[in-house]
């Protein structure tokens, strides 16, 4: 079913919106995934606050323009559906990569962060990403470090003064 040119205007101005507040972009082929397989990818997708959209090419080379993903514009070629993060980067990359290891049909083809292009290669290290609680867990237990190590060397003092005399004690006792 062909598009007319007001909903071709909608789906640009829908997806240069997300791209515009988007942390990292996936672009992944799916050729070969069946009706089921791209509702429960997208299902997922839902799930980890994950934007994903099938759009044509030209389309989606208009909705990049003038966003940090227009280094995407070169590669968007082929049948290829679009992941944008929307909260954490890794987010986006964590859910193509867990579909992919059960659909080997999904390959990505194009992953963006920050205005680069990387190799698809690098969708394993953008999917390792911590989220933000793993993130702010990660930043307090670095922070809290010095303070417990400080504590402890201060408790250290008296706990090697009592061991000091609880040994002269039991020398005195064994004599």
């Amino acid at each position: 079913m062909a598009l007319n040119l007001e909903q071709k205007k909608s789906i640009v101005a829908e997806v240069a919106e997300v791209a515009a507040s988007a942390h990292s972009a996936i672009g992944a082929e799916y050729s070969g995934l069946s009706a089921e397989q791209m509702t429960e990818l997208r299902a997922k997708a839902r799930d980890e606050n994950v934007y994903l959209r099938v759009v044509k090419n030209n389309l989606a080379r208009r909705a990049v323009d003038g966003t940090e993903f227009e280094c995407l514009k070169d590669g968007l070629v082929g049948p290829l559906l679009l992941a944008f993060s929307m909260e954490d980067p890794g987010a986006a990359a964590r859910v193509i990569k867990e579909f992919a290891k059960e659909n080997e049909k999904l390959q990505t083809k194009l992953v963006a962060v920050g205005g680069q292009l990387y190799s698809a290669a690098e969708l394993d290290r953008l999917a390792t990403l911590p989220n933000k609680e793993q993130a702010i867990s990660m930043l307090m237990s670095v922070m809290k470090a010095p303070s417990e190590k400080f504590v402890r060397t201060l408790n250290e003092v008296p706990g090697k003064l009592v061991r000091t005399v609880a040994a002269i004690r039991d020398e005195k006792q064994a004599a």
